[in-house]
């Protein structure tokens, strides 16, 4: 059986709803996240991210890692791709083109849209107050518009990332983008996102995963 190592309120949560999508168990491990911790160290901390035991799974310290069939694999991009490769259509890609294209959209969410849109989770999620944390929030909006206007363009004309269907394209890209979402004067010049993202959250696999993680503690 799958192995999942990570809390849901981490990364997993991609790895997490696509297995529901598929309908694949799995048994989860719940890692937190060490910097969540007073003291990751202390002799009766939980397991997470620096404890001894995970960093043999994972010499980098950090969640989500999957072990499947004598594979050990973390960073949640890889491990949701590997699994759509694995379980094949509707979720994965069907021919090599769409494994590229479902490979180009993911690495775009990550390395265009991921770090900024953090930035507007952390502090527009933990209601900032000072100047310059305001002036980071819109600083990283105003850096999101771009790829942003990529995304709504493309599913403007296509409904969703790749093949004209829901698949790991659009898990991967939704959940880099929530993480802005809650950030109104952004996300509202972006319609299409804003449906598409509704789109993909009201399915059932989503909201078995989100409340999962709702019951996880913050």
């Amino acid at each position: 059986m799958l192995t999942i190592h990570g809390v849901t309120r981490s990364r997993a949560s991609r790895i997490i709803w696509l297995c529901h999508e598929i309908g694949l168990p799995f048994r989860q491990v719940p890692v937190i996240q060490a910097y969540r911790l007073t003291d990751p160290t202390a002799r009766d901390a939980p397991l997470n991210t620096r404890s001894p035991s995970f960093l043999k799974l994972s010499p980098a310290g950090a969640i989500p890692v999957i072990e499947d069939d004598g594979l050990m694999l973390f960073e949640s991009m890889a491990c949701t791709l590997y699994l759509a490769r694995r379980h094949g259509q509707p979720f994965g890609p069907g021919d090599a083109q769409e494994d590229a294209l479902m490979s180009q959209w993911s690495f775009y969410a990550c390395t265009a849209i991921e770090a900024d849109a953090l930035t507007i989770l952390f502090l527009h999620g933990g209601n900032a107050t000072s100047a310059p944390e305001r002036a980071a929030i819109e600083a990283a909006a105003e850096r999101l518009e771009r790829p942003l206007a990529v995304v709504a363009d493309h599913l403007s004309a296509n409904g969703h990332m790749v093949g004209r269907r829901f698949s790991v394209a659009d898990i991967n890209m939704a959940e880099v983008i929530r993480y802005a979402q809650s950030y109104e004067p952004l996300m509202r010049q972006f319609p299409a996102i804003t449906d598409w993202l509704a789109d993909c959250q009201g399915r059932p696999a989503f909201r078995r995963m989100w409340e999962a993680r709702l019951a996880e503690p913050e």
